[in-house]
Parts: structure tokens; sequence; C-alpha cells
């Protein structure tokens, strides 16, 4: 029997070919499936893009601040599959996952993320399966935004599909106390007390937070109203 440096090379290559060869098949259509996501991320962010630019038109001011996309990556689906115990395939992850993409629209008023909400769900294309309106009741933490789950369709080559996309609404305050939360729920290695002190004082902030975004809509209202009626009196 061939024991020689030679045989043992080839063996090895062998072997790496044929586990390559089953990832392969194993990962090409996750990566598909993970694809149809992305698709759905464009169209909607299309969607909010234009929208953002005709109200720019029509009344000279942006009610988008800013976009930001993100599709959820395979090992945080695999968590969540097993924290709802939910089968890992890809018929019950299309299913039972519906933020697996997911698009942030940052405001400058609360006014304009009820617009663009109402505008898009007005689309004859999208339909609304979900909305939960953490502004007017916000979670014990103080968090606030609005929350929908849309079904969007993409068009590939030889097919239509539907798919799911979490859409999140917020103010920029609302953006800038939730990245905050955000970093205090993660902070691991920090003191257990030092954190239920700092999470009561981010709930604390979470108030403060709405109200001054109610003032600024109340400022911005009464800057709009003195120019049209000014407007208006340079026209009469």
């Amino acid at each position: 029997m061939d024991f020689s440096l030679d045989y043992f090379k080839k063996q090895v290559e062998r072997l790496e070919d044929n586990f390559l060869g089953k990832f392969h098949k194993r990962i090409e259509p996750i990566q598909k499936f993970m694809s149809y996501y992305k698709c759905a991320l464009m169209e909607i962010e299309t969607k909010f893009k234009v929208l953002d630019e005709e109200f720019s038109f029509l009344h000279e001011r942006n009610p988008i601040d800013n976009i930001k996309t993100r599709i959820k990556d395979f090992e945080s689906i695999r968590k969540k599959l097993r924290r709802k115990k939910i089968s890992p395939s890809i018929n019950s992850i299309e299913q039972n996952i519906h933020d697996i993409a997911g698009i942030r629209i940052i405001c400058p008023f609360i006014d304009d993320i009820y617009m663009l909400a109402d505008c898009l769900a007005a689309q004859d294309d999208i339909k609304v399966l979900e909305r939960k309106d953490y502004i007017a009741n916000p979670k014990e933490n103080g968090y606030r935004s609005l929350h929908l789950i849309v079904e969007i369709p993409i068009f590939l080559h030889n097919e239509k599909r539907l798919v799911k996309v979490e859409v999140q609404l917020r103010t920029i305050a609302m953006e800038f106390w939730a990245n905050l939360e955000h970093r205090l729920h993660y902070k691991k290695e920090m003191d257990e007390k030092i954190s239920k002190e700092l999470s009561v004082e981010l709930t604390d902030c979470a108030e403060v937070i709405a109200n001054l975004d109610i003032k600024m809509k109340n400022i911005h209202d009464r800057i709009e109203n003195k120019s049209t009626q000014n407007v208006q009196m340079k026209k009469n």
C-alpha cells in the first residue's frame, strides 16, 4: 500500500474537495434565499427616497433625515429559530421570521413618521401585515418608534416573490436614545448596579426626548404658519 507523502496529500485534497462540494450545495440555496431580502430592501428604500424627493419639491423640506438598512446575519437567524423553537428550514424561516430585512427611516418630526407610513401603506403593491405604534404606546424602558411589517413583491427573471420587510420609523431624537440604550444593553461586562442606574436614567431621558420632539414640532409648525401668512400678505 502506498503511504508516501504524495498519497496522503491526494487523500487530503479529495476530502477537502468532497467537503467543499457538499458545503457549496448546502450554502447556495441559503445565499439565494437571502438575496431575495436584499432585493426587497432595495425596493422599499427606493420608495422612501421617491417620497422624500417629492415632498422636498412640493414643500421645500425633506421628511427623511437618514435611511439605514440591514440584513440579519444567519447566526442571528439561527439563534432566533432556537429561541422560538422553529424548525431550521428555509420555508419555516420565511413563514415565521419577519425581520430578516430591516429598514430604519429617521425623520425630523413625529408628523413625518405617520405621513410616510401612511404614504407607504397606500401604495398598491405594499401590504401592511403588522403595525406597532411604540410612539403612542412606548415600551416600559421608554423606547419609541413606529414599526411596520410589510410585504412587497420582487420581480426576478422568471418569477415574482412576496418578501417581508420590517420598517422602523423614528425621529432623530428617538434614534439617538435607541442607540445609547442598545449600547448599554450589550455592555455585558458592566457592573449590574451601575447598569440598572443607567437604565433608570435612560427611561427618564426618553420622557424628556418625547417632550422635546413635541416642542420642536410646535416650533416648526409656528414657523411654517408664519411663513405662509407672510407669503399671503405679499400677494394681497
